[in-house]
């Protein structure tokens, strides 16, 4: 079992079903989310009876730095970890001006089969713990030596998929007693899988929600994401305006640009009158292209028309800093290059 999925209460009641005082479950907690331990060898104000039972019967996530990218720029690196069942997974940091941000992976590859994303190609091998997704955060920072600020759940995987550990996850990241990333500082990224949004809505989070859209109706969204076809659109944003309304808080929907698939300006007109009225942002986005995938990236003056249509409509839209794009930067691709030549 994952340790480091554990909450504070949890392993308070794992030391006292080992025999040890109460206080040792919250000195084990620190040493698992507030000092990143890597061993438990390494918890020396523990006992060595406490730690040898620890061992028995748990595990601290290991991954390894199997593989990194670093831009041009050294604003972005792109990570591909191993985990010890052999299997690797890919993480991004991303240095910005209010601080720094890390993209994380929720699984090892993803069931949805999007049509312009690489980390479907070899479908869904597993889903990632919430340990080992806070283990993406905390390798990042020893790495880096700098502490993450922004946490984005849109790496491999759709984190509603793999619901109750990335509610876990979150969770454990804002623990005042961890490393205290606040929620509102956390965003979740999905597809639109509507009944589990109605489920994170009862969670009571302050994360950020960001839909993967990439379309203004069904005939387009179908043809590039085989999960509209279980989700239409109009009851995604139909639980959209439940969100906002329930949590006060704003909706992003990402919108990959697709030459000659969903950049035209009735596109625009269209994805304008769906937004009107709800508290929400689009965020524009230059398709990083995969070979083995025949979507092409929109041209700038396309994406530019694009975006004053919406903007003429009021809608608040902007077209995402291309980060990293001198590397493998589109999600999964990492990934795949290593599971080609491996």
């Amino acid at each position: 079992m994952d340790i480091r999925s554990q909450k504070e209460d949890e392993m308070i009641e794992l030391a006292l079903s080992m025999g040890e005082k109460a206080f040792r479950g919250r000195q084990l907690f620190q040493w698992v989310h507030q000092k990143q331990a890597g061993s438990f060898d390494e918890m020396t104000n523990l006992s060595h009876q406490f730690r040898e039972q620890l061992k028995s019967k748990f595990v601290l996530p290991a991954m390894t730095v199997f593989q990194k990218q670093i831009s041009r720029k050294k604003d972005t690196i792109k990570y591909l970890f191993l985990l010890p069942d052999g299997n690797v997974i890919e993480s991004v940091w991303m240095k910005y001006r209010y601080g720094n941000s890390v993209c994380v992976s929720s699984q090892v590859g993803c069931r949805m089969g999007c049509t312009f994303c690489a980390s479907t190609l070899n479908g869904l091998t597993r889903n990632l713990t919430a340990g080992e997704m806070l283990s993406q955060v905390y390798e990042i920072q020893k790495d880096t030596g700098e502490r993450v600020s922004h946490v984005i759940v849109m790496g491999m995987g759709e984190p509603l998929d793999n619901f109750a550990s990335v509610v876990r996850f979150v969770r454990l990241l804002s623990d005042e007693k961890g490393i205290c990333i606040s929620q509102r500082n956390i965003t979740v990224s999905t597809c639109g899988l509507t009944e589990a949004i109605r489920d994170l809505m009862r969670e009571h989070l302050q994360i950020s929600l960001a839909i993967s859209l990439h379309a203004p109706n069904d005939e387009i969204r179908q043809k590039t994401m085989p999960v509209a076809k279980r989700y239409p659109i109009e009851e995604i944003f139909e639980v959209c305006r439940e969100y906002v309304e329930q949590t006060g808080r704003r909706i992003t929907f990402e919108y990959s640009m697709i030459a000659g698939v969903n950049d035209r300006k009735e596109h625009a007109e269209e994805l304008s009158r769906r937004c009107k009225g709800l508290n929400c942002h689009v965020n524009l986005i230059p398709l990083n292209e995969v070979k083995e995938r025949d979507c092409r990236r929109s041209g700038e003056a396309e994406i530019e028309r694009f975006k004053s249509v919406l903007e003429k409509n009021h809608i608040n839209v902007t077209v995402r800093r291309e980060m990293g794009s001198d590397i493998d930067a589109a999600c999964g691709q990492l990934r795949k290059n290593y599971l080609e030549t491996s």
